[in-house]
């Protein structure tokens, strides 16, 4: 039985989702569909043509969840097509959480759930994340991973009032890179969406994938101001070793 959702199958069960799921949902509508300024354009194509696939974890630490999620869709993500994503909402208790709570919180998902990936790593994409050609990856498929928090406030563009991740397959920046004019027009267009959206500057880590200068993991997590992490969190293949040595 099918644990994701789109947009025909969760208006379908409207009455049975609970209330703080309805909520996260109609606001991600309002703010990608409705409001016409929201700069990242390929989502808004996403939802409009039923490309987006939708989950929900009750328990922010369900990281079993999640990663069923991730098998789900990625057994079905290049059938869907261009413009397809994983949209998770997250709910949580905690109202005094700190933007360092929610980007330490973030990094546990990430690492956590590998621990239930099957698959081995890509051999195309290097295990190191100081790595320029280095992404998250889970079920053998790569992804760009996208956090939004309540925490957020000047970069409106991360902002959502439950947490939020966006599983982008690395498919959907097939024609969205630096080698293509359609690329290189996009990331205009929604970089001068980003300045007029946000109240504060466009972060300098938004770079290309697979230049030499660019590290994908500092654009997954981005806070309020310029400022990223020296050394990226995600600790999979520590965690692997650590839990083999348990083993022996």
């Amino acid at each position: 039985m099918s644990i994701l959702f789109d947009n025909v199958k969760i208006e379908r069960h409207w009455e049975l989702l609970s209330p703080w799921k309805q909520d996260a949902y109609q606001y991600f509508q309002f703010m990608i569909g409705e409001k016409n300024d929201y700069p990242c354009v390929p989502a808004r194509q996403g939802l409009k043509n039923n490309r987006l696939r939708f989950g929900f974890l009750d328990d922010v630490d369900d990281t079993k969840m999640l990663a069923s999620s991730l098998k789900e869709y990625g057994d079905i993500s290049k059938a869907i097509g261009q413009y397809t994503s994983l949209v998770m909402f997250l709910h949580m208790d905690e109202t005094q959480a700190t933007m360092e709570n929610y980007q330490d919180l973030f990094w546990d998902l990430l690492s956590d759930v590998t621990n239930y990936d099957t698959s081995d790593w890509p051999v195309n994409i290097p295990d190191n994340p100081e790595h320029h050609e280095w992404e998250f990856c889970f079920g053998g498929e790569p992804y760009f991973v996208f956090c939004a928090t309540p925490v957020h406030q000047l970069r409106k563009s991360r902002y959502f009032p439950y947490m939020m991740l966006a599983f982008q397959p690395r498919l959907v920046f097939d024609e969205l890179n630096a080698s293509t004019a359609y690329g290189r027009k996009m990331k205009k267009v929604i970089r001068q969406r980003l300045q007029a959206f946000d109240s504060t500057s466009v972060h300098p880590e938004l770079k290309w994938y697979g230049n030499t200068d660019n590290h994908e993991w500092k654009q997954y997590f981005i806070g309020e101001d310029d400022h990223s992490l020296s050394k990226c969190p995600f600790t999979r293949f520590k965690q692997r070793i650590s839990n083999l040595t348990k083993m022996k």
